[in-house]
């Protein structure tokens, strides 16, 4: 098939998006696809680029706010739907990660160009980013989710008595529509409190106050309509942070993690019922919390996954038997079957 793949984009998360999506454009040549890179902010991507990107890897840090609004100045995004190597593509394998990409806006564009893409549709995307709506629609789906609380930017700070009372401390702060734990904070002092909202609120027009959930960090991709399979992840840091997740050595994940067969299978159904509550499609990642007297958080679903060499759905899927290249071409299989139906 002629598959061009997106990735890149003007995010916070650029550049894991990089790395994921030339990793995929790789592994679907290796299944023998005809594969087009493009980066919505700059263009078509040749292949000695491509090779030099994916030397380079994920850095500790995402990208300053400064070379994010460069990027953003000449981004093509608004034009994608006409783009030769959009257009003429059989199918658009979505590798963006944050900001247009995985917020509706380029599915939107893709959905107006009549262009089949793979991952979730535009409505889909834009309930999984909002943190807030996506945890209203867990709640109503029986699946269970922290407390939390949200400020718009500009707005009054709460009083940190009142979301000590409310929410309890340490509390998660972060932006409510971003990924990539980008702009997030673990607040133990009060005091605290207004810095991180600040810190936050550079990186998104909302930001959550979520009580901390202490325990153990679990994650179930979804491909399809299964569940692979359940797994962990030990941080060294207290959370698993920008750079825990693309740093080699700053992260153990262990596929199956160490549950119990109704361990496993409880929160691979809550998992699967997240998925459904968000209309979602293709492989999604879902993510959890299981607090020392057992149980589940749902924290939130991820629509488009990182596809590193480090990221988790790559490794849920190897545990089910499943290569990268086969993953990559199974989440081109359910884009094609999906517009079929």
């Amino acid at each position: 098939m002629r598959i061009t793949v997106l990735l890149g984009g003007t995010s916070a998360e650029r550049d894991v998006s990089l790395v994921s999506g030339l990793r995929i454009a790789e592994a679907l040549r290796s299944c023998s696809h005809t594969v087009v890179s493009v980066d919505p902010a700059t263009g078509v991507i040749e292949p000695e680029r491509e090779r030099k990107l994916l030397a380079e890897g994920v850095k500790t840090r995402p990208p300053s706010l400064e070379e994010l609004s460069a990027l953003s100045r000449v981004s093509l995004s608004p034009t994608l739907g006409t783009l030769p190597a959009v257009k003429e593509a059989e199918v658009v394998f979505l590798a963006l990660h944050g900001g247009q990409g995985e917020d509706g806006t380029v599915q939107a564009l893709l959905d107006m160009a009549g262009v089949r893409y793979t991952g979730s549709g535009h409505l889909a995307s834009a309930l999984a980013m909002d943190k807030d709506l996506s945890k209203k629609l867990f709640r109503a789906a029986g699946v269970q989710t922290a407390d939390w609380m949200m400020v718009t930017r500009g707005e009054a700070v709460p009083a940190a008595d009142l979301v000590g009372v409310t929410l309890g401390y340490p509390v998660i702060v972060k932006p409510s529509k971003q990924g990539s734990t980008v702009g997030l904070s673990l607040i133990e002092d009060p005091k605290a409190l207004a810095g991180a909202v600040e810190e936050a609120a550079k990186y998104d027009d909302e930001v959550m106050l979520e009580q901390f959930v202490p325990g153990r960090e679990l994650t179930v991709a979804v491909l399809g309509d299964e569940a692979l399979p359940v797994g962990e992840i030990t941080p060294k840091h207290a959370l698993y942070d920008y750079e825990c997740k693309y740093t080699a050595g700053m992260a153990e994940e262990e596929f199956p993690a160490r549950l119990t067969a109704e361990e496993s299978a409880m929160v691979q159904s809550q998992a699967l019922s997240a998925f459904r509550a968000l209309k979602l499609r293709g492989c999604a990642r879902i993510d959890f919390r299981m607090p020392p007297e057992g149980g589940f958080y749902c924290l939130e679903a991820n629509t488009l996954p990182g596809m590193t060499a480090l990221s988790l759905v790559p490794q849920a899927a190897a545990a089910r038997g499943m290569s990268f290249p086969e993953l990559c071409d199974r989440i081109v299989a359910l884009a094609v079957e999906g517009s079929r139906t």
